[in-house]
């Protein structure tokens, strides 16, 4: 039999993502946040091309990313509650990790697998938070899909895309479960 790892086990199995919503501060230190960053970066990546960066966005420029979501919203025309929704990870948060997908040229692992691994790095990274004591919540939206904002705000290359924002904080309270899939509706076994 293989040596269990009881504590992780458990975790995996009772854990929940905090709406970024309920996270306040303190967030995670420089010093805090780079053991994280380490789990994170520990996602499988067939090829070892690291087909991800970080961008470590602090509270001090949370503002500036709710105003540039703000002319971004206009800018696509999106409706006040759409607009105010969206600005509302960055008005809110104490600390966000982007993580960003950045495709690399390779003639052996094609540009899905390289998507695959960069939202690795996102569950990663929000379950080391978790895993850690944080709160913590992957969040995206149709601001981070657009490359005018990405540009604006993160100064993205064309080969570049935002995977995921991970918001990492205190937990201000505990959510309760969400119902999950049933599993025999989405499981089939192949024996022969």
């Amino acid at each position: 039999m293989p040596e269990r790892n009881d504590a992780a086990i458990s975790f995996l199995q009772t854990r929940r993502s905090r709406p970024a919503k309920t996270l306040i501060a303190p967030a995670p230190t420089r010093a805090e946040l780079m053991p994280l960053l380490e789990m994170a970066a520990r996602t499988p990546d067939h090829g070892k091309l690291e087909p991800w960066r970080f961008i470590v966005v602090e509270k001090g420029a949370m503002m500036r990313l709710a105003d540039l979501t703000s002319e971004a919203g206009e800018r696509l025309g999106k409706s006040a509650e759409d607009i105010a929704k969206a600005r509302s990870q960055f008005e809110l948060g104490q600390l966000a990790v982007v993580v960003v997908e950045t495709q690399k040229d390779s003639a052996k692992i094609p540009p899905l697998e390289q998507t695959y691994a960069a939202g690795a790095v996102c569950l990663a990274l929000l379950n080391a938070a978790l895993a850690s004591g944080w709160g913590a919540n992957w969040l995206s939206g149709w601001a981070s899909h657009d490359r005018g904002f990405c540009q604006a705000a993160f100064d993205l290359a064309d080969n570049e895309r935002i995977a995921g924002l991970i918001h990492i904080a205190t937990e201000s309270s505990a959510p309760p479960d969400r119902p999950r899939p049933n599993l025999e509706a989405i499981t089939s076994w192949i024996a022969e």
